[in-house]
């Protein structure tokens, strides 16, 4: 048995609420949860708290009264709280009237326990007597009560974990081990070790020590008989998770459920000493595996990557194990379903164990739905409608309803760096898997080649099919742009013009690093280099899930300040075939020329050949999905289009390094910022050393914030595939960020700005708790069109030398050439490129007058 978890519940005061509890049994894994309900005045909410998952609550023998004509409330999940001999007699009678309450638990503040359990005929392994305490306990007074067959009700401020600093307090390890049956030839414990889902993985020994670093830890460790403690994992790297700690049902084994990590539980690679896992087990380790690293092409891959096909096997075999008819066929098509819907759990993150903790919490419902198939299903199988019963009073009506569904809590994967394998830790690093590249360039391509053959018909095309702009007759509006196309709020305009002035003043201090380079290398030798601007730039503005007038900011003003003459943007526009305004705004602000109406494939492509009426570029710049990014590589690998790209770049992404100064409602919001951009964007968290209490008041504030966002949904996608790592100091933080390289680093850290020295691999940096990713996204004065996606590591974000290029120059006198000619004319010589000698030596020859 689990050691249970005991909380209050008082519906007048803030503490656990029912959401919570249906939480726990979902989600937390370490403890059964037992509702001390005695503040609640109704029965009715007593059977909404177990219906909500509790496992058993603790009543008044007056609310037990009420509860008992409660006839679908089984005995087994109540405890009754007793004071005095006059209750336990009331309790006795009770449980005499029905055979069926015997399962019935009793709670006590005596100290007489074993008298109790006589009285009343219980089986003291049967664990139904609980004992609380009104002072102070000692571990003495709980192995006493342990021995006399009563459970203690303990507050958990009054145990710890760390046997070597109790500081007054009871280990709980050893109240463990108090209940532990020693093995009589080496006085350790058996102990069977299991996964979640029951499956045996091995047998150990345990021992009072092993027990408190297990507990301490939360790891698996265990009593080697030949080398001590055994840190499970610790050379190999196949760690433990520990769930939960039980016994078997005498007590003389002890069992550990724990969530294996790694090859398996066995030194041979297998999941368990006794083989590989088969079944359902089985086929979620392979799928978990492809999820990790899908071989391109197979068929799970596209499972994965193709959510409406899973959706559509899923009801194609849904359909197929309806009709099938012999045991064979049955077992057969029932076999695909599982896989297709197993499948679907994996590529959400969802578990077999969430499954089943899913069907136990449903298990644990005391009072139930009809359960007749919704119409359209009824139908479909030939069922009649249900027949219409008498329509109940109003009362009746409120009180069989079932409890509103509750949304489950929004947050991020947890990983804990110590006890994970670094495989698995790199494993948490990815990015969400994006479609193939071939299956999105053979998608990509033929629009490319539409648009080149066909300008502006082929951009209109598409323009008609992707933003069911039907009603456009140009692909293009040209400046200068009507008054009425820009029509912004006065708030919005002076925050549009405030953030142009600082990124063009941060842009055009840029200037100087860009030109006036001149060195002599040696007497009469001179080199320099200098700058000039790409004549023709196209800027992408992304459209879909949001409009971005800022990335036009951060692409138009430094292609402004570098004298780009001729500036194009492409944008995507809206289903009246119009333009956001204020995209047309910064258009007009930075002198563009035009703004191309499209977005996706066949907006680079039109910026990159050139249309009847859209000009061609020499360079195109800005963010886009996977479409974009496919078209943008594509076209500046096509010599014939001559036109060059800033960087490949994918989804949005922050990463967050907090220690334990930052302020959680300010990680939680600078998380949220980005996770909003879409469902492909991650976000990842990298915690110093945080307690739980920490980053549970980070995940709270997570899970608050999003709920009040309007585009919760796209939030909620996004963090299904983000991460929070728990790491031991700095160092390995930074280490972490510089092989993730994300396009946005924050760092929320004491001494931040010390900091930015380890930084190697980052788009840009976010120094200190007042200054959130935001003010980078649009008015500090820095770029946010960054590299994403890893691409940190080889790319620079955009800057005014993107928007330029250098030309190198050399100047050399007669002297100069005649000091480094015999250098030229003998490497020359090595290659074997006698006119690039003679082009020195006859110089030299007419100096000498030769």
């Amino acid at each position: 048995m689990a050691t249970p978890f005991l909380v209050s519940f008082d519906p007048s005061a803030p503490g656990l609420s029912l959401k919570q509890i249906a939480y726990f049994g979902r989600n937390f894994r370490l403890l059964d949860v037992y509702v001390d309900a005695t503040a609640i005045s109704t029965t009715g909410d007593l059977v909404d708290i177990l219906n909500a998952g509790a496992a058993k609550i603790f009543i008044t023998l007056d609310q037990l009264t009420a509860l008992s004509q409660e006839q679908s409330v089984p005995s087994s999940r109540v405890v009754v709280y007793t004071s005095s001999d006059s209750q336990v007699d009331s309790f006795q009678k009770w449980v005499a009237e029905d055979s069926e309450r015997k399962e019935a638990g009793l709670s006590t503040d005596s100290s007489a326990v074993k008298a109790l359990v006589d009285k009343l005929g219980l089986n003291p392994e049967a664990q139904g007597l609980y004992r609380t305490y009104s002072g102070a306990v000692t571990e003495e007074t709980l192995k006493d009560t342990l021995t006399q067959g009563a459970v203690s009700i303990v507050p958990a401020q009054a145990l710890t974990l760390d046997r070597n600093q109790a500081d007054g307090k009871i280990v709980a390890a050893s109240l463990i081990a108090a209940r532990a049956v020693a093995d009589q030839s080496n006085g350790l414990y058996a102990t069977t070790v299991t996964d979640e889902r029951g499956t045996c993985l091995g047998l150990v020994w345990s021992s009072d020590e092993s027990i408190s670093e297990a507990l301490r830890t939360g790891t698996g460790v265990y009593q080697s008989r030949k080398r001590g403690l055994w840190y499970k994992g610790q050379s190999s790297g196949d760690v433990q998770e520990l769930i939960r700690v039980g016994f078997d049902c005498d007590s003389d084994c002890l069992v550990f459920v724990v969530n294996q990590i790694g090859r398996g539980f066995c030194h041979l690679g297998t999941a368990s000493c006794f083989g590989p896992y088969n079944g359902l087990s089985r086929l979620q380790k392979t799928l978990q595996a492809r999820k990790a690293d899908a071989p391109e092409g197979s068929y799970t891959a596209r499972l994965f990557n193709e959510p409406k096909l899973t959706q559509a096997k899923i009801m194609e075999e849904a359909d197929e194990l309806c009709r099938a008819n012999t045991k064979e066929e049955i077992a057969f098509e029932a076999a695909d379903l599982l896989y297709f819907a197993l499948t679907r759990c994996v590529a959400a993150g969802v578990s077999l164990e969430d499954v089943e903790r899913n069907l136990d919490l449903k298990s644990l419902k005391v009072k139930r739905r009809k359960g007749d198939a919704k119409g359209p299903w009824a139908e479909k199988a030939g069922l009649a409608a249900p027949a219409s019963a008498p329509a109940p009073a109003p009362a009746a009506v409120e009180k069989s309803q079932p409890p509103a569904k509750e949304d489950s809590r929004i947050e991020m994967t947890r990983v804990i760096t110590a006890s994970t394998p670094v495989e698995d830790v790199k494993a948490y690093l990815k990015r969400p898997s994006q479609k193939s590249n071939d299956a999105i360039i053979g998608l990509v391509r033929p629009i490319i080649q539409d648009v080149r053959e066909h300008g502006d018909a082929g951009v209109l095309k598409y323009t008609h099919k992707f933003e069911k702009a039907t009603s456009l007759t140009s692909p293009v509006i040209n400046a200068p742009f009507a008054p009425e196309l820009m029509q912004v709020s006065p708030e919005t305009k002076e925050a549009i013009d405030v953030s142009i002035a600082n990124i063009a003043k941060f842009h055009s201090a840029q200037k100087g690093s860009n030109d006036g380079l001149k060195v002599e290398t040696m007497p009469g030798v001179v080199c320099s280099r200098f700058s000039r601007a790409i004549e023709r730039v196209g800027l992408y503005i992304p459209g879909g899930t949001a409009v971005l007038p800022s990335t036009a900011m951060m692409l138009g003003v430094p292609a402004m300040v570098a004298g780009c003459k001729k500036i194009v943007l492409a944008s995507p526009p809206r289903a009246d075939g119009s333009i956001t305004p204020e995209i047309v705004y910064v258009a007009h602000k930075v002198g563009a020329e035009s703004i191309v109406l499209a977005g996706g494939a066949q907006a680079v492509a039109a910026m990159a050949y050139g249309t009847e009426s859209i000009s061609k570029v020499d360079k195109i710049l800005g963010p886009g999905n996977q479409f974009v990014t496919a078209a943008k590589m594509l076209v500046s690998n096509d010599t014939s289009a001559g036109v060059s790209i800033d960087m490949p770049a994918g989804p949005s992404e922050v990463l967050v390094i907090a220690d334990k100064e930052a302020n959680p409602a300010f990680v939680a919001s600078d998380l949220l910022s980005q996770a909003e951009h879409g469902v492909d964007s991650q976000v990842i968290l990298i915690a110093i050393d945080l307690n739980e209490q920490q980053l549970q008041a980070i995940e709270d504030e997570v899970d608050k914030q999003a709920r009040a966002l309007p585009r919760m949904d796209i939030v909620k996608g996004s963090l299904e595939h983000s991460v929070t790592f728990v790491v031991r100091d700095l160092a390995e933080a930074m280490a972490l960020s510089n092989e993730y390289a994300p396009e946005h680093l924050i760092l929320q850290i004491e001494n931040a700005e010390a900091a930015v020295e380890q930084v190697q691999n980052a788009g840009s940096v976010f120094i200190g708790q007042w200054t959130p990713e935001s003010v980078g996204d649009y008015s500090a004065g820095v770029n946010h069109s960054l590299p994403t996606y890893g691409y940190a590591k080889q790319y620079s974000g955009v800057n005014l030398g993107s928007f330029l290029k250098h030309i190198t120059s050399s100047n050399l006198t007669a002297d100069g050439l005649l000091g480094l000619s015999r250098t030229v004319e003998q490497l020359a010589a090595v290659e074997g490129l006698d006119a690039h000698k003679r082009a020195v030596s006859i110089r030299v020859a007419h100096m000498k007058g030769q």
